[in-house]
């Protein structure tokens, strides 16, 4: 990055930055209002000089004195050795096997320790196009992998059937400074992940305390209704008509005739 490139004091608008002051000691994550605050005290400038980390990596120094050590340095190496560093590839798969990711890896950190700039490509085939968050995985893993001796430079990124990742390599001052870190990132997770057992079993106690203090309702069984038969009418027989005598017709007299 040309020191034209940097970013510096009021042109730094993140919320908070990592620290690093003067002396080069670690400051951690601060908010960038306190950071500037600081550089102001000592009389010197705020540089944002990793602007890929999350959050960007700042420090407290002299600025124009660090723009003359770099045009000192530039002129110095422009006579000597060029061109020892260049750009190497390292290809990856989206479903590259943890053992096929170590050779590569491996190779990885070969390139870095030599100076190298490391382009990161994984190529797609088929149906794996429709799983680019695959891609993203594996570059995840590789520049994690590889975050002691580079720094993420392009960040990865899909174009047709590849996705890319450029690292390049940390300067001597820039890895101890960055294993430093790392040992003290891996010191507070842990810790972290020796205080997280003792405060889950507490709070399951907490929670079967309450479990046991908590008073017991006895189940109520629904109420049976008796059973109701249905009324049975009683049978009608049906009305016997009485029978009906036969009108017999009185038979007529007949009177005596006189003879």
């Amino acid at each position: 990055m040309a020191t034209q490139d940097y970013r510096l004091n009021h042109r730094i608008r993140v919320p908070e930055v990592r620290l690093i002051d003067e002396k080069g000691e670690q400051h951690g994550v601060v908010a960038t209002n306190e950071a500037k605050r600081l550089a102001q005290d000592a009389g010197l400038d705020l540089v944002e000089v990793s602007p890929n980390a999350r959050p960007p990596v700042c420090k407290i120094m002299d600025f124009g004195k660090f723009k003359y050590q770099q045009r000192k340095k530039d002129r110095k190496g422009g006579g000597g050795k060029k061109g020892t560093t260049g750009l190497k590839e390292m290809r990856v798969r989206p479903a590259i096997s943890d053992h096929d990711l170590s050779y590569r890896l491996t190779d990885g950190r070969k390139f870095l320790e030599e100076g190298h700039k490391v382009q990161v490509v994984c190529i797609f085939r088929g149906r794996q196009m429709a799983h680019p968050e695959h891609g993203y995985d594996v570059m995840r893993r590789v520049s994690s992998n590889l975050e002691d001796l580079s720094k993420i430079e392009v960040p990865a990124r899909m174009a047709g059937r590849r996705m890319t990742m450029m690292l390049s390599a940390l300067t001597a001052d820039q890895r101890r400074k960055k294993a430093k870190e790392l040992e003290e990132r891996d010191k507070r997770a842990a810790e972290e992940a020796a205080r997280n057992p003792g405060e889950r079993k507490a709070m399951e106690q907490a929670q079967a305390a309450n479990a046991e203090a908590a008073p017991v309702e006895p189940a109520v069984e629904p109420a049976v209704e008796p059973a109701v038969e249905p009324a049975v009418e009683p049978a009608v027989e049906p009305a016997v008509e009485p029978a009906s005598e036969a009108v017999t017709e009185p038979t007529p007299e007949t009177e005596p005739t006189d003879e």
